[in-house]
């Protein structure tokens, strides 16, 4: 387990308008870092031809710096700013986790439940098998289901209720708890438990427990709360001719707890600041430590492209990756949706973390984040 650092808890409280305003007034030993970062991510993706994108980094509970590039749609007239609102993608799966984890630290959910308990159609191949996948198996992608099981079903949009009955048809390849799979469609059966725990849908309860009480303003859950975003960034897909505008696609967002959530830079740099401890009465510190857990090896992590000179170790936590980058530990997710890509990253020991939001398909995220993060701790440990 993870453990937390002492944090400041004595600093300055800020109201929540003044938390995006990044404070000069108190200098940070990372000052120098973000200024950096910031005229990497503006020359980058400039030299990428992202359309768009929006970053920050924060510390504690206070914003050393926030950014936004381009424009909403390649070629428009509106540029992004820090309530346009991109798609999470895969970093939807941070808040999965976390309400997973609040039932079960309020003794509503047990991770050792099997997932049958809930989606009694669920089953394998071996109907045995299946009822050994429990809520921690599913959360923590270690169902020992083939990875990515059905993803091409969802891009193929196929009804929900079809797909988990394709589920009978698969023999896992290892036993639950053993090997890592990351999985999309499992991923979200985590749905289920939490709507039937809660007496709420999975918007009304993320809702409820995150969005609210952390002022998100502009997130949201699904399709149609996306398209209802009148300051929205429009996805853009690379081709040899380079980035072209496509229509948001609907299938993805089938699975609310995998991929369903939206949101601006600016929710996010709250979502950041509660993960880092500073509002334990929304995140209580049980349910950081719980998530943040290290579960299950992931070994192809550590070949990773950009990080793999940095990665020393990596796990899957539940709804988080949680890294050893240079020797220290890396709280971390990504993700990437038709036309958006998304980081969200962590440091409990440094008290720091930070979030990009891309409108356009680009590797150039994970080199941005990958330098951030080396310079960090480099200069932290100097």
């Amino acid at each position: 387990m993870l453990s937390k650092p002492t944090l400041l808890l004595g600093s300055i409280s800020l109201s929540l308008s003044a938390m995006l305003i990044p404070q000069s007034a108190q200098a940070s030993q990372f000052d120098a870092i973000t200024e950096k970062f910031k005229q990497n991510f503006h020359s980058k993706l400039k030299k990428s031809k992202v359309p768009g994108g929006a970053f920050v980094i924060v510390e504690g509970d206070k914003v050393l710096k926030l950014s936004y590039y381009g424009k909403r749609s390649k070629g428009g007239s509106l540029n992004v700013n820090a309530n346009t609102v991109f798609r999470l993608a895969s970093v939807s799966k941070t808040f999965a986790g976390t309400l997973a984890s609040m039932l079960v630290q309020e003794k509503k959910l047990d991770w050792q439940q099997p997932i049958n308990s809930y989606l009694p159609s669920f089953a394998l191949a071996d109907p045995k098998r299946s009822q050994q996948i429990n809520l921690g198996h599913i959360i923590g992608q270690s169902t020992g289901l083939m990875p990515n099981s059905y993803d091409n079903l969802i891009n193929a949009n196929v009804n929900m209720d079809k797909i988990v009955s394709k589920f009978s048809e698969l023999t896992p390849m290892c036993n639950p708890g053993v090997c890592y799979s990351y999985q999309n469609v499992a991923f979200s059966f985590i749905e289920s438990a939490i709507e039937q725990k809660s007496g709420q849908t999975y918007e009304n309860y993320i809702e409820q427990r995150i969005f609210t009480p952390l002022d998100m303003k502009t997130a949201s859950v699904g399709f149609e709360a996306f398209k209802q975003q009148s300051n929205r960034a429009e996805p853009h897909v690379k081709t040899k001719s380079g980035f072209k505008k496509v229509k948001v696609k609907s299938n993805y967002y089938k699975l609310a707890p995998a991929a369903g959530v939206n949101a601006s830079i600016t929710d996010m740099s709250k979502w950041l600041i509660a993960n880092l401890g500073e509002k334990p009465a929304v995140l209580s510190p049980a349910v950081i430590n719980d998530v943040t857990t290290p579960g299950v090896k992931t070994t192809k992590e550590l070949r990773r492209r950009d990080w793999r000179a940095h990665l020393d170790n990596a796990h899957y936590g539940k709804g988080w990756r949680v890294y050893e980058f240079e020797g220290r530990p890396l709280i971390y997710h990504a993700g990437w949706v038709a036309g958006y890509v998304a980081e969200i990253s962590y440091s409990p020991e440094l008290n720091i973390g930070m979030v990009m939001l891309l409108n356009g398909e680009s590797r150039v995220i994970a080199k941005l984040s990958s330098a951030f993060w080396h310079d960090a701790f480099k200069q932290q440990s100097n």
